[in-house]
Formats: C-alpha cells, sequence, structure tokens
C-alpha cells in the first residue's frame, strides 16, 4: 500500500510530540515534586534557624544579667558582710538577696526558678534540693571558674538525690540550667573592692523547666517530624521521644550534624527517606535537630501534582495533532509548487516565478527561489553580453596596435631634432615621456615589480620638477625587501600628482616628497608624504568616502581592495599648513 508524504510526516509529528509529551510530563512531575520537597525542605531549615534564634536570645539576656551580678553593689555588701552562723542574719541576707535576684530574672517567663548556692545556704526560691552543693551541676560550675554553665536537661530527682519524690508527680522534674560562680567586686569611686579571699563564693542557678523548649517545636513542625536537642557529648536536652531526655543518645548519622553544625542533609534512617534540618545555638552549643520523612512534605500535593500532569499532557496531546494535521498540510503545499517549478527551470523556462502569500520560511523559500532564477537568468544574459563586449574590446585592441608605435616614432624624431638643436633638457624630457607612455600603454594591466614602478615616478618627477622650475624635491626611504614583491601599477601616481599640484600650489620653492617603505606583522606599508598646505578633515572624508575629483585615488583604492580584500586600501593624514600622509597597506604575501 503506498502512502503519501502528508500521512507520513502527518505520523511522524504524532509520533514525535507524543515521545516529548511523554518525557515531558514525568520531567514536570518529577520536577515539581523536587521544587516542592526542596521549599518544604527550606521552610523546615528556617524554622529551626528561627526556633534557635528565638531561643538564643531569651538565653542571652538570662546570659547577660547574671555578668551583671558580678558587679552588683548590694550583692557586694550582703556576702562581704554575712555571717554564716547567725540564723537570723542569714534569713535577711536571704530576704535581701531573693530581692535583687527577682530584679533581674523574674520578669523572664520562661525562668522557673533563680538561685544562690552556697555550702551554708541555698538563697532564693526554695526547692527541695538538699544540698545543692553535692551536685552535678554545682561542680562543673565550680570547675568553669565564672564561665556560664549551660546544664542539659536533668531529672530532678536523680541530680540532688532526693529519691523519696520518685513517686511524685512534680512539675519541675525536668529542668535544664545555666549556672555561674560569682566573684562579686564593687567600685568605689576609682577604686576596685574585691570580696576577702576566705569568703566562699556563692554559684548563681537559673533553672528552666523542659516545656520551654517542647513549646518552640512541637507547635511548630509537621506531624510527621522528629526533632532532638542536644549538647556536645550527646546528651539528649529535648526531644519527641520522651524516654530519651536527659540521657545520651549517640548514633552514627548525628556525628556528621554535631560537625558540620548547621544545613540540611537527605538520608535514609529506619528504612525511609528522611530530610534532615539542623542548626547549632550560639549561646548554649546545643544543637536542634528536626527530621521529616520526605513523602510528608509534599503528600497533600502530590495527588494535585499528578492530575495536572496528566490533564496538561491530555490537552496538549489533543492540540499538538491538531496543529500536526494543518502544519502538515502547509509543508506539502509548497513543496509541491516548488517541485512543479524546478522541473520548468529543468527544462530551460528561466521566466517561471512561483506565487507566495505567507511571510514563513516557506514563503521566504519560494521568495529565494524566485530571485534565485531572475539571477540565473541575468547571468546568463550578462554572461553572454561579456563575451560580446570581449571580442569588440580584442578587435578594437587590434585595429590600434599601430597607435603606440606611431606615437612612439613620433617622439623619436623630435628627440633627434632637439639634440641636433642642442636641446638637452627638451630631449631628456622626451625620452622620459617615451618611457611613461611605453610603461602605460603596456596591454599586460597585471601587478608590476616595485623597481618598474619607481623608475615611472622618476620619469613622472624629472617632467614635473622641470615644469615647476625646482619647486619641490624628492626623497625614497625603502625597505630592498620590497623590491622582491610586485604592486598594482601606477599605484602611487595619484597621491604624487595630488601632492604636487595641489599641495604645493601655494608655494615657490621647498616643497618635499617622501616616499617610504616598510614590512611590519606580515603587512607592506607605502607612504607619500608632503609638507604641502594640507587638506582639512571633511576634504579627506569628501575623497574617501563621497563623490568627488580625485577619481584617481578612487580608483586605486577600487584596484587593492578587489585584487588584496576590504582589509587593505590607504589612509589619509592631513592638517591644514602642516602637510599630507597617505599610507597604502598591503599584504606581505599576495
Amino acid at each position: 500500500m503506498k502512502t503519501t508524504f502528508r500521512s507520513r510526516i502527518l505520523a511522524s509529528y504524532i509520533f514525535l510530540i507524543a515521545i516529548p509529551l511523554i518525557v515531558l510530563g514525568v520531567l514536570y512531575y518529577r520536577t515539581s515534586l523536587q521544587v516542592v520537597t526542596e521549599q518544604a525542605q527550606k521552610n523546615v531549615y528556617e524554622i529551626v534557624k528561627k526556633n534557635n534564634a528565638i531561643m538564643d536570645t531569651k538565653l542571652a539576656i538570662i546570659e547577660q544579667n547574671s555578668l551583671a551580678l558580678f558587679v552588683d553593689k548590694d550583692l557586694f555588701r550582703i556576702f562581704s558582710s554575712l555571717d554564716p552562723a547567725d540564723e537570723a542574719d542569714l534569713f535577711e541576707a536571704d530576704r535581701q538577696v531573693s530581692s535583687v535576684l527577682s530584679k533581674y530574672f523574674s520578669l523572664n517567663e520562661d525562668v522557673y526558678a533563680y538561685q544562690l548556692w552556697t555550702s551554708y545556704f541555698t538563697f532564693g526560691q526554695m526547692l527541695p534540693q538538699g544540698d545543692p552543693t553535692r551536685s552535678d551541676i554545682y561542680r562543673k560550675t565550680q570547675q568553669a571558674g565564672g564561665k556560664i554553665v549551660w546544664y542539659p536537661t536533668y531529672d530532678f530527682v536523680d541530680m540532688f538525690a532526693q529519691p523519696y519524690l520518685q513517686e511524685g508527680k512534680l512539675d519541675f522534674r525536668h529542668l535544664f540550667t545555666a549556672a555561674r560562680l560569682l566573684d562579686f567586686s564593687y567600685l568605689n569611686n576609682t577604686t576596685l573592692e574585691k570580696m576577702e579571699a576566705d569568703v566562699e563564693r556563692p554559684v548563681l542557678a537559673i533553672s528552666f523547666k523542659l516545656e520551654a523548649l517542647k513549646s518552640l517545636y512541637e507547635e511548630s513542625f509537621p506531624e510527621s517530624s522528629r526533632y532532638l536537642v542536644m549538647n556536645e557529648d550527646y546528651k539528649v536536652v529535648a526531644g519527641s521521644d520522651s524516654a530519651k531526655i536527659s540521657q545520651v543518645y549517640k548514633e552514627r548519622w548525628l556525628e556528621q550534624l554535631q560537625l558540620e553544625n548547621s544545613g540540611t542533609l537527605r538520608m535514609t534512617l529506619d528504612g525511609e527517606p528522611m530530610i534532615v534540618c539542623f542548626d547549632r545555638s550560639a549561646v548554649t552549643g546545643w544543637i536542634s535537630v528536626v527530621w521529616t520523612p520526605e513523602s510528608a512534605l509534599a503528600s497533600n500535593l502530590v495527588p494535585v501534582i499528578r492530575t495536572s500532569s496528566m490533564l496538561m499532557a491530555v490537552i496538549l496531546g489533543i492540540v499538538a495533532m491538531v496543529f500536526a494535521y494543518f502544519i502538515a498540510g502547509r509543508i506539502t503545499k509548497p513543496i509541491k509548487k516548488l517541485l512543479g517549478a524546478m522541473r520548468s527551470v529543468g527544462e530551460g523556462d528561466f521566466q517561471t516565478q512561483i506565487a507566495f502569500r505567507t511571510n514563513d520560511e516557506f514563503g521566504i523559500l519560494l521568495q529565494r527561489f524566485n530571485r534565485m532564477n531572475a539571477q540565473i537568468r541575468h547571468l546568463v544574459t550578462e554572461n553572454y553580453e561579456i563575451k560580446l563586449k570581449e571580442q569588440e574590446a580584442e578587435i578594437q585592441a587590434l585595429s590600434m596596435q599601430m597607435n603606440p608605435h606611431f606615437l612612439y616614432n613620433t617622439l623619436n624624431v623630435m628627440n633627434w631634432t632637439a639634440i641636433e638643436n642642442g636641446q638637452k633638457e627638451l630631449s631628456k624630457m622626451l625620452v622620459c615621456l617615451s618611457n611613461m607612455l611605453h610603461y602605460t600603454s603596456r596591454k599586460d594591466w597585471g601587478a608590476v615589480h616595485l623597481s618598474e614602478e619607481t623608475e615611472w615616478m622618476n620619469n613622472y618627477f624629472y617632467i614635473m620638477s622641470v615644469r615647476f622650475e625646482g619647486k619641490f624635491s624628492i626623497g625614497y626611504e625603502i625597505d630592498p625587501r620590497l623590491y622582491e614583491y610586485k604592486v598594482p601599477r601606477l599605484l602611487f601616481q595619484p597621491f604624487v600628482e595630488n601632492a604636487i599640484l595641489h599641495g604645493f600650489d601655494q608655494i615657490e620653492t621647498g616643497g618635499f616628497i617622501r616616499i617610504r617603505g616598510w614590512i611590519a606583522d606580515e603587512t607592506r606599508y607605502y607612504e607619500i608624504a608632503d609638507n604641502g598646505r594640507g587638506m582639512s578633515e571633511e576634504t579627506v572624508k569628501a575623497i574617501l568616502y563621497r563623490e568627488s575629483s580625485s577619481v584617481g585615488i578612487k580608483n586605486t583604492i577600487a584596484r587593492i581592495q578587489l585584487q588584496y580584500g576590504g582589509q587593505y586600501g590607504i589612509s589619509i593624514n592631513s592638517r591644514p599648513n602642516e602637510g599630507t600622509s597617505v599610507v597604502i597597506t598591503l599584504p606581505l604575501k599576495p
């Protein structure tokens, strides 16, 4: 069964359209899912950083206030004069210390308790701690020597060894604490007073309930997300798994997070792809980690993306097939016209023209075919006419061949007459003119050696110097290597003539023409410079770019560019009353 070109192209279009639609549909679905997932990942990471920033802001205030206690005048006075053995004095001091601490910490709603611990008394809010100086918090604070210690979440019962509270329901069962050893000092006028060495330095303990951290994380992430806050020793400060709080939880994947401090990662945990976002607190040094299943981040949007991808693919498929049907017709119709026209041209009918109505690619193709056919017709006619003109020129050249011989013979007769009459100057002028005519009347107008061109110039200069009675002189500075190359005939004549007739028309003597030649960068340079009256910039532009009387210069430029290319030619540099310089550039290797 024979199928038409239109049927084949229509089938090809449908096939070629179906494949990209399937590929694009899959790519669109996967790309959309990836974009949504990445955006959700970025949002979770920003929430982690924001939560850390919020907590850091609150805890940084606590840290700053604890620093202020070092120079608190009232605390300095209380502990410098306190008698630990006097019970009444201790209770009075407790009242005053509580008032001072309240001034610094009571306005912070996240602070659960603020105390000063000593071996003989606990100042501030009362908690069933027994002797807090036996706790690990007190020990590490003493070791820190005045630096703040952020002690991660701990079990109150275990920390302060109070087993009788084990079965009780305590709202302060899990706390985390900021502690600092206070060495009070006081600036009295210009003297810094410090406490006596035998006075015991108290430890400031600011305690927070675990809910201060939990509220930040549990209300700001998707339900399927899990979180963890831990210190550098992998001790859990807060987390979605309450059983791990205050315990050491060290996993291999957490080690990488401890090294990187902040960022996002994609990894598989418990066989499920997870997006992990983490950030380290600048105040406490604790790292906050949130991991969320990838499927959970875009679970609500997956059906929408899938449905929209399929709908888009169906719509585009229908539209593409309709367009394919019409496009196949628009392609085959101009091709049929073009084939018919080409058949006519092949039979010799160069008058064939194709009508077209559109300006698309096929319209342009038909238009170019019409132009090509017209150009072929023109070239055929032109080639025929050129051959006729060449034949006419050969006939004319043969008919005029006797004229140069007649002129040479006449000049020789005039030369011998001048010699017989003793007119040597006239004889030399006639010889120069004869040489010039012989040079210019050659049938072959190809390139000549530079020596031939300079010889013609010498004859020309002699005649012109006699005519103008020594108004100017000539100088040559030509690289000897240039004599190995050929130049277009009469290359220098238009510029030399222009210098003599126009450059020196206002002087009586002292004119100078210098002809230089050199080689640089694989290029030949020839310069004709004079010290005549020069030209304005407008005159130079007129000579080079507009219609002017300098037919010889125009012709020389055209011959150079026709023979060597458009990048070669001449440049003119001239200023009124300063002279003119014409530089001719030719390739070193023609």
